[in-house]
């Protein structure tokens, strides 16, 4: 098990880097937008558990084979960018169904289930986390006590939560702005068809950043 300095030292850091919006705010904004904040936390709960996968790879090894190939980094990006933005354009082909009468009471179509399962795999096929965790769990781990593997799953682990409550809360605010859009027809079509928008942004210019960067 990693010390309790360790611990804490890596929850701070954890938290600052957290805390300043990046790609994740964006996809969570987007989907709560579109979704309200069922989708949003949903989706929250589904990109914090594609990420433990992820975690796995890194304590086992497998990350750094990833984040040291260029091809397999640039496909599992891409692969990520591709299904961003197919969810945008979803997001903006449905941004009309379930809207009736302008009531708050309007719902897409999506399940809770699916929209867990779009946030896993927008987790999942996130490399830049693998190298995040390569780059960054190392630095946290004692060599000496052993278990190593064993310290980076419980590393990660603390980093996924607190990336939930801090998603979490980014859902919350702007599922309860859409909420607000909800009580008119247009402005609720006009905001879905916005986080569509943010998600095809996100996906975009995830697919032209560098391959590292």
């Amino acid at each position: 098990m990693p010390t309790l300095e360790a611990l804490a030292a890596f929850a701070l850091a954890s938290v600052i880097l957290i805390v300043i919006p990046g790609p994740s705010v964006l996809f969570v904004i987007g989907r709560s937008l579109s979704y309200g904040r069922r989708g949003g936390l949903m989706s929250v709960l589904g990109n914090g558990l594609g990420a433990l996968p992820l975690v796995a790879a890194v304590a086992f090894g497998v990350g750094a084979i990833v984040a040291q190939s260029i091809m397999l980094f640039t496909i599992i990006k891409l692969l990520g960018a591709a299904y961003l933005i197919y969810l945008g354009v979803q997001a903006i082909r449905h941004r009309k169904d379930g809207v009736a009468d302008g009531t708050e009471s309007a719902r897409p179509s999506l399940t809770p289930a699916v929209m867990l399962r779009q946030g896993f795999i927008v987790g999942v096929t996130n490399p830049k986390t693998i190298v995040f965790f390569v780059a960054v769990l190392p630095q946290f781990v004692s060599f000496g006590a052993g278990a190593i593997p064993l310290q980076m799953m419980v590393l990660g682990l603390v980093f996924v939560t607190i990336g939930f409550i801090c998603d979490a809360v980014w859902a919350i605010l702007a599922g309860t702005a859409q909420a607000w859009f909800a009580k008119s027809p247009r402005r609720l079509t006009g905001i879905r068809a916005t986080g569509g928008g943010l998600m095809i942004g996100l996906g975009g210019g995830l697919a032209l950043t560098g391959n590292k960067s």
